[in-house]
């Protein structure tokens, strides 16, 4: 996905943002809801990494407690280029992943402990190299900007039904009020959803080129997919605007987050995973099974299953 379309998406919510303090209070209220996006994202810039992790009850992991874990990160970062990111683990039984920081310089990377129970290392690898992947693009800067707009569009329009609008009468009135308190934070959705779409197809084929196995990525989004239907995420349910950053929508154990996912289909970004995998001369079926991640990664290295990096 061309950056030259993520602009573009970024740019349209901003000045929905604008339009809705413009709605709410013309030219002032314009200005307004421009100096609050400011701040916001000014705030989000420097601490997000760290509120996020907060949320999620991440826990930081080193070398003495997660070795293996460590030592595929550090690779596989190698490969991709960067510096070695933190790592965290997360005490949840829904397999999945995130990465977030405002640069490569300063990134995290942050997996479940039912990621590391369900999937092989293999497939551990091709997660990992996907949440590298957002590192390189700063996608985790992008997504974090994104989630903060969309939430301030949702705030200025309910502040808007309880300061009355344009006060030159220009405003949308009463059922107008009601309307952009529905549609705007709906449209601001939209756009991140956009937005998280793209990206999660480029994170794909990247990660994919990262570890080198598309097949290792297409088996653990399959994975994922099908326990985050069976198995809920409880503090993602608390923290919904953090969805977005997940390998796999953590929302989807729940029938109503289906109607406006964040991320693709799962079958498509498999089915994109197979091409590439095909163009690069890799086997298009899921790799053997293998050892569980889990006794490696989790229980201080004692128990290593063979592997890439074991």
């Amino acid at each position: 996905m061309s950056y030259f379309k993520t602009a573009i998406l970024l740019a349209g919510m901003t000045a929905l943002f604008m339009g809705v303090g413009y709605l709410m209070g013309g030219a002032s209220g314009a200005m307004i809801a421009l100096v609050v996006a400011a701040g916001m994202n000014m705030f989000a810039y420097w601490n997000s990494d760290r509120a996020v992790l907060s949320m999620h009850g991440a826990q930081p992991v080193d070398p003495r407690n997660a070795p293996d874990l460590y030592r595929m990160v550090g690779e596989l970062a190698n490969n991709a280029g960067l510096p070695m990111p933190k790592i965290y683990i997360m005490d949840n039984p829904q397999p999945n992943a995130f990465a977030t920081g405002r640069n490569p310089e300063n990134a995290a990377v942050a997996v479940t402990t039912g990621l590391m129970q369900q999937l092989t290392r293999e497939e551990l690898a091709g997660v990992v190299a996907h949440e590298l992947a957002h590192i390189k693009h700063h996608d985790t800067l992008l997504m974090t900007i994104t989630a903060t707009i969309a939430g301030a569009i949702s705030m200025i329009a309910q502040f808007g039904m309880f300061f009355g609008g344009n006060r030159n009468n220009n405003g949308p009135g009463m059922i107008g009020q009601i309307a952009l308190m529905i549609l705007a934070p709906l449209a601001a959705m939209l756009v991140q959803m956009a937005i998280s779409r793209t990206r999660e197809y480029a994170a794909d084929e990247m990660g994919a080129r990262i570890c080198g196995q598309p097949m290792w990525l297409a088996s653990a989004l399959a994975k994922i997919d099908n326990a985050a239907h069976r198995i809920p995420n409880e503090d993602a349910e608390r923290a919904p605007a953090t969805a977005h950053m997940f390998i796999i929508n953590p929302l989807s154990g729940r029938a109503m987050d289906n109607l406006f996912t964040t991320h693709p289909a799962t079958q498509n970004r498999i089915a994109a995973l197979q091409q590439l995998a095909g163009q690069m001369g890799a086997q298009s079926n899921a790799p053997t099974r293998s050892a569980p991640a889990a006794s490696g990664f989790w229980n201080g290295g004692q128990s290593r299953p063979r592997g890439p990096w074991g």
